[in-house]
C-alpha cells in the first residue's frame, strides 16, 4: 500500500519528468510548428514551476477547427512536412466540425505504446485472442488498439464489414477471449445474441475493453455488460486529437491518467482555476510524446472529479473517480437542475429489462423539458419515473416505444435528441 507521503514524493518526481518532456516538446514545437509558433510567440522557456506552466495559454478545439478552415485541409498544427505523415484520422464530429489529424510513424508508435498500457491494465497477454468489433474508418476507434495488440503479441481477429450476427459467430468459432468495442455495442451484441439464441456467457470471452463513450465507467452500465457476457469490463478514455490517455484498473472505479505521457489538470470551466479535492471540473490535457500533432493545455470539454487520493490498486498515476462524468456542452438545465446524459443513463441501466433508450429535450411554453424514451421487455415506466425523480431531483416523463424503433450504435452512441425551439 502506497502511503500519502510516498505518493507525494512520487508525484513530485513525476512532475519533474513531465516538465522535462514538456520543455523538450516545446523547444521543438516552437521551431517547427506554425500553429504554436504563432500562439506561443511570447512564451519563455524552460517551464520550471506550476505557476509558469499555468501561465501557458489554453488550446481550444475551436482554434484548431478555424485553423483548418483557414489553412485547408489539415491546418498548421502538423509539425513536419506532409510527406512525413503516414496516418489520417478525424474526430467523430459529435461536438462540432470534425478535426483532421495526421500522425507520423513516430507519433503512431507513441499511440500504440499508450494503448499498450490500456491492454496491460486489463490483463491482456500474448495468449489471448482479441476481437475488434468495429468497422475501420476515419474515426480513430480501435486502430491504435490494433497496433498495441501487435506489440503485445496478441492474436487479432478483425470484425470489420460484418453484421452483428456474423461478429458473434466469429467470436464463438475463433474462441476469442478479449472483446474491444463501445459499451453501447457490447450491449447491442448481447441483445442480438439473446434474439439468436447464441450463448455468450459461456463463450471464451473473459475480458471486455470499452472505449468511445463513458458507459464503461458507469457502474450500472458496466454491471449489465458484465452479467450479459460473463466477463470483466475495463474502460478506456482517449481522444483522436489528444491520444489514449486513460484506462481503468482492477478496482473498476474510474480511470487512471497515463502521466508518463500526459499532463492532466482539472479546472473550473468558468473561472479557469484548479478545482479542489472532490470537486467536479473540466479535464485539461497536454500530450508529451506526439510531436507530429502536439496539444498543449488542451481543454477537452470532459467533466471529471478531482482526486489526489491513492487508488487501492497501487497505481501511482492520477486517478479520476467515476471516469468521464459528462461533457461541458452536454449539460442542460431543466427547471433549475443541471443534467448530464450520463446521470440519466446510470439510472436507466439499473433496469435490465430496458433494451435501449433515448433522452429527448423539448420546449413547452419556452421552458426546457426532458423525457426518456425506452424499449423494454417489461413495464418499468412507473418505477423508472420514481427513480429519476428521486435521484435527479425533478419529474421526468418516460415514454415506452415499440421494439426496435430506437437506433442502435456500433461506434459512439447518440442517445440525445434535442428538439428544443428555445435554447
Amino acid at each position: 500500500m502506497i502511503t500519502d507521503a510516498v505518493y507525494g514524493i512520487q508525484e513530485k518526481n513525476m512532475r519533474a519528468q513531465q516538465f522535462q518532456k514538456l520543455n523538450q516538446l516545446l523547444v521543438f514545437t516552437l521551431q517547427f510548428n506554425e500553429f504554436y509558433k504563432e500562439k506561443f510567440s511570447g512564451l519563455r522557456l524552460p517551464i520550471r514551476s506550476e505557476e509558469e506552466f499555468g501561465a501557458i495559454p489554453f488550446t481550444y478545439k475551436k482554434e484548431l477547427s478555424q485553423d483548418q478552415i483557414e489553412n485547408p485541409p489539415y491546418g498548421r498544427n502538423h509539425t513536419f512536412p506532409e510527406s512525413r505523415y503516414v496516418r489520417y484520422h478525424q474526430t467523430s464530429g459529435t461536438s462540432g466540425r470534425p478535426l483532421k489529424v495526421l500522425d507520423t510513424q513516430e507519433s503512431w508508435d507513441w499511440w500504440g505504446n499508450c494503448w499498450l498500457e490500456v491492454l496491460k491494465s486489463a490483463g491482456v497477454t500474448s495468449s489471448d485472442r482479441l476481437f475488434l468489433a468495429f468497422s475501420f474508418g476515419p474515426f480513430i476507434g480501435f486502430w491504435s488498439a490494433y497496433e498495441a495488440a501487435k506489440k503485445a503479441g496478441t492474436l487479432v481477429i478483425p470484425g470489420g464489414g460484418q453484421s452483428s450476427t456474423e461478429r458473434l459467430s466469429s467470436i464463438i468459432e475463433n474462441k476469442a477471449t478479449i472483446l474491444l468495442c463501445t459499451p453501447s455495442y457490447a450491449l447491442h451484441l448481447a441483445e442480438v445474441a439473446q434474439q439468436k439464441n447464441i450463448d455468450i456467457v459461456n463463450s471464451h470471452i473473459h475480458t471486455i475493453v470499452t472505449a468511445g463513450e463513458p458507459g464503461g465507467s458507469i457502474p450500472s452500465t458496466r454491471k449489465q455488460i458484465e452479467e450479459q457476457w460473463g466477463a470483466k469490463l475495463f474502460d478506456h478514455s482517449g481522444m483522436t486529437e489528444m491520444g489514449a490517455y486513460g484506462y481503468s484498473c482492477s478496482q473498476q472505479n474510474g480511470i487512471h491518467v497515463n502521466e508518463a505521457e500526459f499532463i492532466a489538470e482539472v479546472i473550473d470551466p468558468e473561472t479557469l482555476e484548479p478545482v479542489a479535492e472532490g470537486e467536479t471540473g473540466e479535464l485539461v490535457l497536454t500530450n508529451l510524446g506526439r510531436y507530429g500533432f502536439p496539444l498543449i493545455r488542451y481543454r477537452t470539454g470532459d467533466m471529471v472529479r478531482q482526486s489526489h487520493t491513492v487508488c487501492a490498486c497501487g497505481n501511482p498515476y492520477k486517478h479520476l473517480p467515476g471516469g468521464i462524468i459528462g461533457r461541458v456542452d452536454d449539460m442542460v438545465i431543466v427547471r433549475g437542475v443541471n443534467i448530464f446524459p450520463q446521470s440519466i443513463e446510470a439510472i436507466v441501466r439499473e433496469f435490465p429489462e430496458i433494451n435501449e433508450f433515448r433522452i429527448v429535450y423539448y420546449t413547452v411554453e419556452e421552458m426546457t423539458q426532458v423525457k426518456v424514451q425506452i424499449e423494454s421487455s417489461a413495464s418499468v415506466s412507473n418505477e423508472l419515473k420514481g427513480k429519476l425523480r428521486d435521484r435527479v431531483g425533478l419529474r421526468i416523463d418516460v415514454e415506452e416505444m415499440e421494439p426496435n424503433t430506437l437506433p442502435r450504435f456500433e461506434m459512439k452512441s447518440r442517445r440525445v435528441l434535442d428538439q428544443r425551439t428555445v435554447k
